[in-house]
């Protein structure tokens, strides 16, 4: 897919364009390896990893899945490598909310590339923070060997997924794994150093060397089965708690044993009855351009996003390019810090631009932002940000420290923090906004989202001033048309970075989600946060007012 195509035609486009295009990309990237790849892996008796997982939950429709475009349009020179090779859900298991990890073995028989390690790392970075219980179903052929330079041994590498087994059993957090097929070599101790291990009858095995590599190493001759099966590891190594008879007995047992987990003390984050909200998010391309040029109201965007409609502004007439205020999402309540989209005028009489992060709207956003923090209330953080305001008469009433007053509230918040991006996230002002880079429960972007240290045209204007200003200095110019045919490539090249699946290929954003969708993923989010209580309390005394 070319993304460069589609964001130059980004004014052209129309909401329900974008809609479809994700549908279409979802649809594609839940095949995994391709049809073909699908019928031989059931050929063999098992269900799909995506079959497995809707099995294991309580209501699939209710549960959100996390990093679907992983890898999208990566490693084509090694066939691919849709979602990363593994799906990952977060859902009700047994009533008892989960983090579900399961290997698809259509993709390169569930090898791990470089970006595989990552999603594993992060499905079990959301168990940890939320101390909620995590499933492997495992089937995967282990390090993806051509590759094994960029997964094997580095701190965030594969090695780092079982340093985490072992760390989420020291803080009590429940792992239960399930071989499903094949287990190999490092990947072994994955379901091994989890609390209990399943394992399905005729197609799981568990080694550290398969009967190949047996053969070559020792001389030994032995089949894999006999190695490492089933009845191997529950009858004769006691490596293995349960046998299976096959993939639904497996989930079945699964099911069982969640359904006897402890409850978790919570956070204690505050829920009424949810209400919908009372103007439609059908509407939202009424009040939402899809020019990301034009100027609009964000309250309308807030407006079909909370309960009942209701949000209650904080410091309304101050601070106006960026909205601070309380709602509640699905009957939690949340604090919202969204960028303010339309052009408004200060109280000295100065209009600013909208989504621009000005010094009193810094200022604001820092306060309301320890406000939350003494409450207990969570956080959303909504972007269609360009950046801070630049100048002369921003830096003279000290942008910076206003808005390092910002950075700084927003990185020592200790309540959980939730971004979603609906439209430009750019430079700075991505940062300000609670960016990747600091630590959002959940990182969602709509499909219209671009993010960027600056939009396409900006950047290809700035690097095309370097570039011909280099080549002045070595007595060259370039022609009117040739500047024109630089600019263009500059700018094709820096946009194909915007798309949002860019983003979600590299796990910049957890998920892209439809904007009717957005209340699902915000509210679970919370839920699970709220399955982790902290004593930990908020130090005012950190920022300087």
């Amino acid at each position: 897919m070319n993304y460069s195509t589609k964001q130059n035609q980004h004014s052209e486009k129309t909401l329900a364009t974008y809609l479809n295009e994700l549908d279409a990309k979802r649809k594609t990237t839940h095949l995994g390896g391709g049809e073909k790849k699908i019928a031989k892996h059931k050929s063999k008796g098992k269900l799909t990893a995506r079959e497995r997982v809707n099995l294991l939950l309580d209501f699939p429709n209710e549960s959100i899945e996390i990093g679907t475009f992983t890898g999208d349009e990566m490693y084509k020179e090694h066939g691919g490598c849709p979602s990363g090779g593994v799906v990952v859900v977060m859902g009700k298991v047994s009533d008892r909310l989960c983090v579900i990890v399961a290997n698809d073995a259509t993709v390169k028989a569930g090898a791990w590339f470089p970006i595989t390690g990552k999603k594993n790392l992060r499905a079990q970075e959301i168990a940890i923070e939320n101390k909620i219980p995590i499933i492997y179903l495992v089937d995967s052929a282990g390090v993806y060997l051509p590759m094994q330079d960029e997964i094997f041994p580095d701190k965030e590498h594969f090695g780092r997924i079982f340093r985490n087994n072992a760390i989420m059993s020291s803080e009590g957090i429940p792992q239960i794994a399930a071989i499903m097929g094949s287990c190999v070599a490092g990947g072994a101790y994955l379901p091994i150093m989890s609390d209990e291990a399943l394992i399905v009858d005729g197609t799981g095995s568990v080694f550290l060397a398969g009967s190949y590599l047996v053969k070559s190493a020792i001389g030994e001759s032995i089949d894999n089965e006999t190695l490492g099966g089933a009845s191997t590891h529950s009858e004769i190594s006691g490596v293995t708690d349960y046998k299976c008879e096959d993939d639904t007995a497996c989930l079945e047992q699964i099911k069982r044993l969640v359904d006897k987990i402890g409850e978790n003390d919570t956070a204690g984050f505050n829920r009424k009855p949810s209400q919908s909200p009372k103007e439609s998010i059908s509407t939202i391309e009424n009040v939402f351009p899809i020019d990301r040029t034009k100027p609009y109201d964000m309250l309308e965007v807030i407006h079909r996003l909370v309960d009942n409609s209701e949000f209650d502004q904080y410091k309304e007439g101050y601070g106006q390019s960026i909205l601070c205020g309380y709602a509640r999402i699905d009957g939690w309540a949340v604090g919202i810090v969204a960028n303010q989209r339309k052009i408004v005028k200060s109280k000295q009489g100065e209009m600013q631009m909208g989504g621009v992060i000005y010094s009193d709207s810094a200022d604001k956003s820092a306060r309301f932002i320890m406000n939350c923090n003494q409450k207990k209330i969570p956080l959303l953080f909504i972007h269609d940000v360009t950046g801070f305001m630049v100048g002369s008469r921003s830096e003279h009433n000290g942008i910076i420290k206003d808005g390092a007053k910002m950075v700084n509230a927003m990185s020592n918040s200790v309540v959980p923090k939730f971004s979603l991006v609906i439209g430009n996230s750019y430079g700075a002002g991505n940062y300000a906004m609670c960016g990747k880079a600091y630590d959002p429960r959940l990182m969602l972007a709509w499909p219209t989202s671009q993010i960027a240290v600056m939009s396409g045209k900006s950047a290809a204007t700035t690097l095309l001033q370097i570039k011909i200003s280099t080549l002045k200095s070595q007595g060259k110019e370039l022609s009117k048309e040739e500047e024109k045919e630089l600019f263009d490539e500059i700018k094709a090249k820096y946009d194909d970075q915007l798309s949002p699946y860019y983003a979600a290929a590299r796990l910049w954003v957890d998920e892209v989600i439809k904007p009717e969708e957005t209340r699902k993923y915000i509210s679970l989010g919370i839920e699970a946060a709220n399955q982790n209580k902290t004593d930990k309390r908020y130090n005012v005394g950190v920022i300087q007012t």
